[in-house]
């Protein structure tokens, strides 16, 4: 839920930086920020990055306490923010937003992570703690680090400091576990933060397809633009009931929230109102945590797509719903989710250069992923790439794809294992000269080249995504959801 309120925060610095902000104004505010180490704990089993593009997490603390652990007023909690009790929410991460900023400047992909995907869940050393909703890492690594320091003698805000960042840890080693790439920066912001930020900005534009009334999150609304005032805006952001998708509808409310402000930001000229700027820069030293690597004003510079609105919001798919150890969870494929950002996050995949040289080279497609009709599929994308097509066929399952090829083929299929994720392709004297033998592993996903020139396939990235998480927000203006 609040990560929306780090990419506000995150949009205005870096805009406000971006605009030719003085140095001094800069200085203002980054000398007040609170910083975490925890990413130095997961840096040894970071996955290797293929350029210098950035991947940022955003991080949603479900917590109704301060930085120092003390429990939000009562009345502000329940009666402003519409919340329930302060025991409510812990230390679950209720939203996580995995963007990716590309070096070349190219449109910025973000993935939100529903809450409730139940997988293998880590401690910051990387030891397991079993499997959990993915929320619960945060939570799980904060309790056993409260225990541990209490004992040792550890008390008050030390104790509180040094367990959130045993929670910080937790998340980005279970996040980047669970994605298979690097994570560069996070941010991280608790509930108190939305609400700061939206009575800075107020009122905030939004728009529904639908009416809704929410007796929970305190949600009422008409269809249609509209705008919202602080407590309006948590309300929005935090209903789930009576929405057809529930979670997954929240999360896309997360993302128009985003959108929404974004485009307040750089259309309504919050940058000559003093008041609202101070009030952003005290809102970020009191309730955001950024990495400690973090330079943000060379990331300003490094993304400015992400600042000018240039983003596409996705959610990651489920393959469905069950209970486990009493509670709803998300069914996820793990290695599906891997093939999914790995494919969006990679480096451009270059075009056959010289088509004359591509036909000189024969391909083979068989299928070990068990659906149905994607060899056929990928057959025609490498035809259409300019390769010869061999045969196609079914070949026994297995869990990653591969590429093999013969003799004068290996460039091709160096070529072709990128295109398609595969591993390093491999040299095989059993396959004949000139050609290349590729094997659809169950982590493949037709590439988007070929998914967005109208094939629909079953178990593509964008089938999934539609099928169980819904179509993308893109950031930019005030996107209708439900």
């Amino acid at each position: 839920m609040t990560a929306l309120r780090t990419l506000v925060w995150l949009s205005s610095a870096l805009m406000l930086i971006a605009c030719g902000v003085t140095h001094f104004a800069y200085r203002s505010l980054t000398d007040g920020l609170t910083t975490s180490d925890a990413l130095e704990a997961i840096r040894q089993k970071t996955p290797p990055h293929l350029d210098n593009s950035v991947n940022l997490l955003l991080i949603g603390l479900d917590s109704r306490k301060d930085m120092n652990g003390n429990d939000l007023p009562k009345e502000f909690v329940e009666d402003q923010l519409h919340a329930g009790s302060s025991k409510i929410g812990y230390y679950n991460t209720n939203t996580l937003i995995l963007m990716h900023i590309p070096a070349d400047g190219e449109k910025v992909s973000a993935f939100s992570i529903p809450r409730d995907d139940y997988i293998p869940t880590l401690n910051g050393d990387g030891s397991p703690q079993g499997d959990h909703k993915i929320k619960e890492a945060y939570a799980i690594a904060y309790t056993g680090a409260h225990e541990r320091f209490a004992a040792q003698g550890v008390k008050g805000s030390e104790l509180e400091s040094r367990s959130r960042e045993a929670g910080r840890e937790a998340t980005l080693a279970t996040v980047q576990d669970f994605t298979g790439v690097a994570i560069d920066h996070f941010a991280e912001v608790n509930l108190l933060g939305f609400y700061d930020i939206a009575k800075v900005l107020q009122p905030i534009t939004v728009c529904l397809k639908h009416p809704v009334k929410d007796r929970y999150s305190g949600a009422d609304f008409p269809a249609g633009k509209q705008q919202l005032n602080a407590k309006q805006a948590l309300a929005f952001v935090r209903q789930r009931h009576g929405l057809e998708a529930g979670d997954l509808d929240r999360t896309r409310r997360q993302q128009a929230f985003i959108s929404s402000v974004t485009h307040q930001l750089r259309s309504q000229g919050v940058w000559g109102d003093l008041s609202k700027l101070q009030g952003l820069f005290n809102v970020v030293k009191k309730d955001v945590v950024l990495d400690s690597s973090w330079n943000v004003l060379d990331f300003a510079q490094q993304a400015p797509n992400l600042t000018g609105g240039n983003v596409e919001f996705h959610t990651l798919p489920i393959t469905g719903f069950a209970t486990r150890k009493g509670e709803d969870v998300n069914l996820v494929a793990p290695d599906k989710i891997k093939s999914i950002i790995q494919q969006a996050f990679a480096p451009k995949r270059p075009a056959v250069a010289d088509k004359h040289n591509a036909a000189s080279v024969t391909v083979d497609v068989r299928n070990g992923n068990g659906t149905i009709g994607l060899a056929e599929k990928t057959r025609k994308l490498l035809a259409a790439l300019g390769y010869t097509s061999g045969q196609t066929g079914n070949a026994m399952p297995q869990s990653h794809t591969t590429v093999a090829y013969g003799d004068g083929a290996q460039e091709a299929a160096e070529q072709i294992a990128t295109r398609l994720n595969g591993t390093s392709p491999e040299h095989s004297s059993s396959i004949e000269a000139g050609h290349v033998r590729v094997i659809l592993g169950q982590d493949y996903t037709l590439p988007e080249t070929a998914v967005s020139s109208g094939a629909d396939v079953p178990g593509s990235a964008r089938s999934e995504s539609s099928k169980s998480s819904g179509p993308a927000v893109e950031a930019g203006g005030i996107p209708c959801v439900n």
